[in-house]
């Protein structure tokens, strides 16, 4: 089974740790800007929620790729983008349905989560209330969400 990174939105302070030290290991600064983790602060409703790549079964931003730079390792799951071989097109910014690839301008690629190349992911290390884990994947919870985005997508909401 594949390990990712799951989120309990109980936990989250809104701190943004998650974030910075992300940023920090990717890009040497720290800079949210540049983070593969998203840390979305609602002020009025006192809430927090967090969100990273799903590194998602059949990816849309892969099977939209017209340069073949993103590829899914087998064993792992885990859901890259070559540099090399990346263009800087967006498509697959496009794609994706949870808005988790972005491009980045500095480097006129694509960039998303590759949960630190296997090694428990930086945010997780420095999550101070333990809201982020590094644990194996929870396939009900997958699908539940992965349909919720589908309902989305098409544009129906159910009552």
């Amino acid at each position: 089974m594949e390990k990712l990174i799951r989120i309990e939105p109980a936990k989250c302070v809104g701190c943004k740790t998650c974030e910075l030290a992300c940023s920090f290991k990717n890009a040497g600064e720290f800079s949210p800007s540049k983070s593969r983790i998203v840390n979305e602060v609602f002020l009025e409703e006192a809430k927090f929620i967090t969100v990273t790549c799903m590194q998602c079964d059949d990816p849309w931003c892969l099977k939209s790729c017209p340069k073949a730079a993103i590829s899914k390792d087998a064993v792992s799951g885990v859901v890259t983008v070559d540099e090399i071989r990346c263009v800087g097109c967006r498509t697959c910014v496009s794609a994706c349905p949870f808005g988790m690839i972005q491009y980045r301008a500095d480097t006129r690629k694509a960039d998303k989560c590759n949960l630190c190349n296997g090694d428990t992911p930086e945010c997780v290390v420095f999550c101070p209330t333990n809201c982020l884990t590094f644990a194996q994947e929870d396939k009900p919870l997958r699908e539940k969400v992965l349909r919720f985005v589908n309902t989305m997508k098409d544009g129906q909401m159910e009552a």
